[in-house]
């Protein structure tokens, strides 16, 4: 299993991050253009426990790949978590938190994945999936920057 770690400081209210990334329509607004994000289900514009999301990737040459992920725990205001229930992962576990944190708010974003096919699959890890994962936690970053500046 593999694990990643993000954190990002905005400076504005918790309140605010959160209407923001509690409303599934602004998923694609935080995913890099080349990856195909598109949602196949009609969606709210707040997530709850118990909502799912099927959506289509494309993050490898183009192929694209159906991904189901339910939203299995909304905490209002402070954190909601995502799970992989069909797609291309054998295990995900996204956690979303929001703090307040020195007149802003820290964005924490906790993963717990696993490949498919064993060993082979891990092989592809450091060659193909930590590389595009970066990628993804990049654009995200200055996606969100953009949208709420930072303490630079």
């Amino acid at each position: 299993m593999f694990q990643r770690e993000d954190a990002l400081w905005v400076p504005k209210s918790p309140e605010e991050i959160w209407a923001f990334f509690s409303n599934p329509q602004n998923l694609a607004r935080i995913t890099p253009p080349e990856m195909g994000f598109d949602v196949h289900n009609t969606l709210p514009n707040k997530m709850y426990a118990g909502m799912m999301i099927h959506h289509k990737v494309k993050p490898l040459a183009g192929i694209p790949l159906s991904w189901i992920t339910e939203i299995t725990h909304v905490q209002e205001g402070q954190y909601f978590v995502d799970e992989q229930r069909f797609g291309p992962f054998a295990m995900w576990h996204h956690e979303h938190h929001f703090e307040a944190q020195n007149g802003g708010t820290l964005i924490r974003d906790l993963i717990s994945y696993k490949l498919p096919l064993g060993a082979f699959g891990a092989l592809f890890h450091s060659l193909l999936v930590k590389p595009k994962m970066d990628a993804i936690f990049e654009f995200r970053r200055k996606t969100v920057t953009e949208l709420f500046g930072t303490s630079c």
